[in-house]
């Protein structure tokens, strides 16, 4: 699903996705980090990197300005880094899992998706731990005039109700939504909730549904092509 352009990875962290996609001829790489830990590495690793990435440390939301981007803490003084956001309610987690012992913030701008004013965006991937939906209204431009394929991280455990707004709002957006499964894409209307996203919000009790489906891919509607790929039955 890869096309020549601008690929924008939001929740870059320390840069795992976005520097396989950087290396791909034809793509310019964009990665988005608010947590400045995570985003040093990730300029230690853009700066030995045969491509160049074009490095944004902000969060993304849908109005610019400031933010706290908070990160749990365990006991022992752990810091699960990539639980970092700006949406969740850790006071409120804290009150049913007391293995999050307290949280660290960092004050960190936010920006718009259309504020970045990068060009001919063809590709993302948005993992935001619970803003996706603000993520995406930051881009209606984005989504109206450049129509990328985007891959989203959504969980409830994360933000309830996030994967009944996502894809209802990129329905309203003019996109197909899939979800991979078995080796197949399959079409939202078969995501099954009650079966498929029954997870702990826990960052240490990893206790997940069999299977547990958390990746949504939204191609935009007229890409008949791509869409008939993705439809078709696994061999």
């Amino acid at each position: 699903m890869l096309r020549s352009g601008t690929f924008v990875d939001v929740g870059a962290h320390i840069g795992a996705f976005i520097f396989e996609i950087a290396n791909v001829a034809g793509i310019t790489a964009v990665a988005v980090e608010p947590l400045p830990n995570a985003f040093q590495v990730l300029q230690q690793r853009a700066a030995q990197n045969s491509r160049p990435i074009k490095l944004i440390n902000a969060a993304l939301s849908n109005t610019p300005g400031e933010s706290v981007l908070t990160v749990p803490v365990l006991a022992g003084g752990a810091r699960i880094w990539d639980w970092a956001s700006i949406k969740k309610d850790f006071p409120l987690l804290q009150q049913s899992f007391p293995e999050i012992v307290a949280t660290q913030s960092f004050r960190v701008p936010v920006l718009t998706l259309d504020s970045l004013n990068l060009s001919n965006i063809s590709g993302m991937k948005i993992d935001a731990e619970g803003s996706e939906y603000e993520v995406l209204q930051g881009g209606r431009k984005v989504l109206a005039a450049m129509r990328p394929v985007i891959s989203v991280e959504l969980e409830e455990r994360h933000r309830i109700g996030c994967t009944y707004a996502v894809p209802a709002f990129m329905d309203a957006s003019g996109y197909a939504c899939f979800f991979e499964l078995d080796g197949e894409f399959l079409p939202f209307a078969r995501f099954d909730r009650a079966r498929m996203q029954r997870a702990s919000p826990s960052p240490v009790r990893h206790e997940y549904s069999d299977p547990y489906v958390h990746c949504f891919y939204f191609v935009p509607a007229e890409e008949s092509e791509l869409l008939d790929r993705m439809s078709r039955p696994k061999p």
